[in-house]
């Protein structure tokens, strides 16, 4: 297992990077994007679990503005997420030389990855990992996220964040001012539901406080590509956090039967 931390520069700006496992030449590669309060270091150990559970390299980036990565001017544009899934991701994909990728999201992340795969079409793309994924808005998700400000505004959230953001009011009033800009209510990504071909593994937490079923359930009815959805009991939010182990497994599972065989093959004889 390796274990690099490093920057890319995508459209003028420094994003902090972190691999583990395989490099994009000798395997498929798990591309990790985070929540919209995330970055590399609140993955904690979950990109070793994947790399070590499927044999593919895992690569996790901070978009602009949160973790290590260079900061961005607030406020954050209300399609903040489709252009990161059409300007910036496509360029990660270049600059980390990634051949084949599935795309491993959660909340804000695994809306940038489901835009992405309906509306980039890259055939790198060759599946797509959706945990607690956002496809409307609803009122328990910014009745959770109002009270996210609330902490924030006390302190409380503030203190914890800070220790994984250099910029934490950037990466706070990002996210949280663009989900409360009353325009964000009519926020809806059900229009690229269809044009999702890639073979998907939906993951949510019965106990999840910022979305109910419906965000699964739209995605699941609205696709004709490959589809299987786990939903986890005693889990809200982060599957990955709450129920690691059968989050790892489900994955790896899924992974495992999806067309990435001939990956190794091919690269032995390059």
């Amino acid at each position: 297992m390796i274990h690099e931390s490093g920057v890319l520069v995508i459209q003028g700006r420094e994003l902090e990077v972190a691999w583990a496992g395989p490099l994009p030449h000798e395997a498929p590669t798990l591309v990790l994007l985070h929540e919209g309060l995330g970055s590399v270091a609140l993955w904690k150990d979950f990109p070793h679990r994947l790399a070590e559970a499927t044999g593919c390299g895992v690569l996790a980036y901070s978009r602009a503005g949160y973790g290590r990565s260079a900061p961005v001017d607030l406020p954050r544009p209300l399609t903040y997420m489709h252009e990161e899934a059409r300007e910036v991701l496509p360029r990660i994909l270049d600059a980390a030389n990634i051949q084949q990728a599935v795309l491993v999201g959660h909340s804000d992340g695994a809306s940038i990855a489901l835009i992405n795969a309906s509306a980039v079409r890259d055939p790198r793309v060759r599946g797509l990992v959706l945990m607690a994924p956002h496809v409307f808005t609803e009122p328990m998700c910014l009745d959770s996220i109002r009270q996210a400000r609330e902490a924030y505004n006390t302190g409380r959230l503030r203190e914890g964040l800070a220790r994984y953001h250099v910029n934490v009011d950037v990466a706070f009033r990002g996210w949280n001012d663009a989900w409360l800009d009353p325009g964000f209510e009519a926020w809806n990504l059900e229009g690229f539901i269809p044009g999702l071909t890639c073979s998907m593994l939906l993951i949510q937490g019965y106990d999840d406080e910022y979305a109910t079923r419906a965000q699964l359930d739209a995605i699941e009815a609205g696709t004709s590509a490959p589809c299987r959805v786990v939903w986890l009991d005693d889990c809200r939010h982060s599957p990955h956090r709450d129920r690691p182990d059968t989050t790892v497994s489900v994955i790896q599972e899924f992974i495992s039967q999806l067309p990435l065989t001939s990956f190794a093959k091919s690269s032995s004889h390059e």
